[in-house]
């Protein structure tokens, strides 16, 4: 049987419209995978071999992309009862249907194509990332494309790819089918996604050296949705890089610590902390508060009041002046706090695959003989923190450990702080009448939109903004300081409160320094007297400095550094959205972003402005290595815990 008999065979079948899909989507990815390679022939290392993986491979992908796209279609051709399938609104409702394909092909196609003209690359994170700054984007595309004028253009050529197909189309209404046997051939259908997301690797398009070989064997939206679920940015594919033992050897200085062995084997960060004395077996709490910007404290000039509680203890306690966050999301906070690594670019390490078993704040205290806790005031299963942290060294507690009765108010996003904060000192009471010292880490909830909490205490009504979520989460807080001075383990107990993020991200400029800026408070009666702290810190080094200041000895991955005995040279701090990478040191600002980009900038710290200078390949060089040697860590297994020498 001919090509051409089988496929008039095909079309003509109940499910022909399904096998006309399918051909559109492989043609025109096929021709769209053509016009990449013959834009990019001088960069393809071309080779039969080479040839073979991007068109064999990358039909592969293709009929992957297919098997979802197919989806509505296959259900509508099984339930759609014989009787009516003949009909003239069904054709038009075919047509309709196909209009939306074809359309959305070469939208698609012409879209693959800018993209690849900027980045070279299929779809990724990039594209994922957005969907997030629809404005942005849309503006951009707008000032940079005649849009409107392509877009009436691919309208007038679905049409007329359309008509061409209107036989093509229809041919298959004629076609009488029993349910029972359209369901046989659903069942089958349907079941190619289901096989295609648990079996197909993303992983099988990497088999050349070649990265342009690599990404035309993939398909755009085969990798689009990848990248959607999986939510990560290759740094080595988008980043400036320089070797690697380069870049271990900078790092390796920049900590301080010769990290290469004798014979020049690769170490990365392992190293060994060692402080002479006695270690002090102090209780820490540390206190990861939603959305605190620094400039909600009335200690860094806010004239509202909203937080007198944090600005009395910022007087009693050791107050950090100059503290950055490291990303502008919760589970960057949390990565920062645990994991005590630069924010690499795409997704936070607390949501990503293969994040267990990992080098953590909380596997230190346990290896120390602790009780480490991560409690929270929602369900844990939002933004994978249960799976994280119960995999990486901490024993997690969420707001399903608590009664109804014990509840006096919840939102979406958890219970009120007050009720967070008597969960955890009922869980911390419990480590102390089993004589074990505790580590907790507690992420409060209340400080988030809709800006809820309960009636009668404080000034501010709630649901009324940020204000008083602000002030709320500040009583919750100095509440909960207050219950805890009467606990037999208060006077051995460290306290460190501090901010997971700002309230907001948004400015002027790529990287507005001053919306990275957060408060932070060692609190210890008896311990630690009152002061400030005023070196540059990043979130990162909040981990080493807790445990320098307990004289902990421990063999340390941490790309944090214990910042009360860190030298003025050494002051620097890692911020970041999901493209852009910062590195704020010896006030300036360095900033990596996609497509191999490093620029040097002079930020005002006060506006969060700033003004491009020339590159300052110094610091280009060290920011490259910290963001190269994260990445690297992480993707080869190399940033895992190992038991600690006693």
């Amino acid at each position: 049987m001919s090509i051409k008999s089988t496929t008039n065979t095909l079309l003509h079948n109940r499910f022909g419209p399904v096998f006309l899909a399918t051909l559109l989507l492989c043609g025109i990815s096929l021709l769209t995978r053509l016009a990449l390679l013959l834009f990019s022939a001088t960069l393809v290392d071309w080779s039969i071999l080479n040839l073979f993986k991007i068109f064999v491979i990358g039909l592969f992908y293709d009929l992957a992309a297919a098997s979802f796209a197919v989806i509505p279609i296959v259900l509508y051709l099984w339930l759609m009862p014989a009787k009516w399938y003949g009909r003239k609104f069904n054709r038009v409702l075919l047509f309709i249907y196909f209009f939306i394909v074809v359309f959305t092909l070469i939208f698609n196609a012409v879209s693959e194509w800018f993209f690849w003209e900027e980045f070279s690359v299929r779809y990724n994170f990039i594209a994922v990332d957005y969907l997030v700054y629809t404005t942005e984007v849309i503006g951009n595309i707008r000032q940079s494309y005649p849009i409107n004028s392509i877009m009436v253009g691919l309208v007038i050529i679905t049409a007329v790819v359309i008509y061409l197909l209107r036989k093509k189309i229809t041919c298959s209404t004629n076609h009488k089918t029993s349910f029972g046997q359209r369901t046989k051939v659903a069942l089958v259908l349907l079941c190619l996604p289901v096989f295609t997301y648990f079996c197909i690797s993303h992983k099988l398009k990497y088999l050349s050296k070649n990265q342009y070989v690599n990404e035309l064997s993939g398909n755009g939206m085969y990798d689009f949705g990848f990248a959607f679920w999986n939510n990560q940015l290759d740094y080595n594919t988008f980043y400036k890089t320089i070797p690697i033992k380069n870049a271990e050897t900078i790092l390796s200085h920049l900590l301080q610590q010769d990290t290469l062995a004798k014979n020049g084997t690769f170490k990365n960060t392992s190293r060994n902390i060692s402080n002479a004395g006695t270690e002090n077996k102090m209780n820490v709490v540390l206190i990861s508060v939603e959305s605190l910007s620094a400039e909600f404290l009335g200690t860094f000039g806010n004239t509202q009041h909203i937080t007198p509680q944090l600005d009395s203890l910022a007087k009693e306690g050791l107050l950090f002046n100059n503290l950055y966050a490291s990303g502008t999301r919760t589970v960057r906070g949390l990565e920062a706090l645990s994991l005590c690594i630069p924010p690499t670019p795409g997704q936070s390490i607390v949501k990503r695959p293969d994040n267990k078993n990992l080098f953590t704040l909380g596997s230190i205290f346990r290896a120390k003989g602790y009780n480490s806790r991560f409690i929270y005031g929602g369900y844990g299963y939002f933004d994978n923190m249960n799976e994280f942290f119960s995999n990486n060294g901490y024993q997690v507690t969420d707001r399903s450990a608590l009664q109804d009765s014990e509840i006096h108010y919840s939102n979406i996003w958890g219970v009120a702080d007050e009720d967070l904060f008597t969960l955890s000192l009922r869980e911390l009471d419990k480590d102390y009448k089993n004589n074990k010292p505790f580590f907790a880490q507690i992420m409060t909830v209340s400080n988030h939109r809709p800006y809820t909490y309960p009636d009668g205490r404080i000034d501010i009504p709630s649901h009324t903004g940020r204000e008083g979520a602000v002030k709320y989460t500040d009583y919750a807080i100095g509440r909960f300081i207050r219950e805890a001075r009467q606990k037999p383990w208060f006077a051995n107990t460290l306290f460190v409160i501090v901010a997971d993020h700002c309230a907001s991200s948004a400015g002027k400029v790529q990287l507005p320094v001053d919306k990275y800026h957060i408060p932070m408070i060692f609190y210890s009666p008896g311990h630690i007297a009152p002061g400030t702290f005023d070196k540059l810190t990043a979130q990162i080094d909040i981990g080493p400095t807790i445990l320098g200041y307990l004289n902990f000895s421990y063999n340390s991955k941490f790309f944090g550094q214990d910042v009360f005995k860190m030298k003025t040279s050494d002051e620097r701090a890692f911020i970041s959205t999901y493209q852009s990478l910062g590195y704020i040191k010896n006030n300036k600002l360095v900033i990596l972003d996609p497509n191999k980009k490093a620029a040097t900038y002079k930020p005002d710290f006060k506006t969060g402005s700033s003004v491009a200078i020339p590159a300052d390949q110094q610091l280009i060089n060290e920011a490259i290595s910290n963001y190269q040697m994260a990445s690297y860590l992480y993707q080869n297994g190399l940033y895992g815990f190992e038991a600690q020498k006693k």
